[in-house]
């Protein structure tokens, strides 16, 4: 687990890199050893005040150091998501950087693919689904930002993949949760906080 002072670190990092690459006179921070694990991570930005989606990207596995996979997202969400166009270095006044650093996925395995829904717990789990040569992922913190239930959950995961909405229930269909801990920004530089409503670990789970 990482701790707040661990996620204003990665936070302020996201930010200092990527103004660092739209062109800025940024110190960028050498993070210290214990960053050095593989760990997968997302890094988002919202526009503040409105709280509108500018860009998020990261690596849903663990196959990069966290401080790497940290600099690596915080340039791509800025510059490379394909949903919007470049972060231009003024807009970074009025834009929250937020980071996920997640838990390696596990499988959702049941005998019935409608049992599946029974193991998503909206608040902590995070969703990727697979299927042929398309997938999707959602971070833990969509559903609870949009007010979704699971179903709504699952079905707009499917879609994030370009599926149809129920291909969840289809037993081919890979799916996988995880967790994350989240750590945002209140403001643009502001204060860092651990994001509202999104918890990390198994609390709550009756079968582990």
């Amino acid at each position: 687990m990482l701790s707040l002072d661990d996620g204003k670190l990665l936070v302020r990092t996201a930010r200092a890199v990527l103004e660092s690459q739209l062109g800025g006179e940024v110190d960028v921070p050498s993070l210290p050893e214990r960053f050095k694990g593989n760990r997968g991570v997302f890094v988002t930005l919202h526009t503040h005040p409105d709280d509108e989606l500018r860009g998020c990207i990261g690596f849903p596995l663990p196959i990069l150091p966290l401080d790497e996979a940290v600099a690596e997202a915080a340039i791509s969400a800025g510059t490379r998501d394909p949903r919007f166009p470049p972060v231009r270095l003024a807009e970074m006044d009025r834009i929250v950087v937020e980071v996920s650093a997640l838990t390696p996925p596990e499988s959702i395995e049941t005998k019935d693919p409608k049992d599946r829904e029974k193991e998503v717990v909206i608040g902590r789990d995070g969703l990727i689904i697979k299927f042929g040569m398309f997938s999707g992922l959602l971070l833990p913190q969509v559903p609870v930002e949009l007010g979704w239930d699971v179903n709504t959950f699952l079905e707009h995961t499917c879609l994030k993949a370009g599926l149809t909405a129920d291909i969840w229930l289809e037993p081919r269909a890979q799916l996988q949760r995880f967790q994350a801990q989240v750590f945002s920004e209140t403001s643009p530089r502001g204060e860092v906080v651990v994001k509202e409503g999104v918890t990390c670990g198994r609390e709550g789970r009756d079968d582990e």
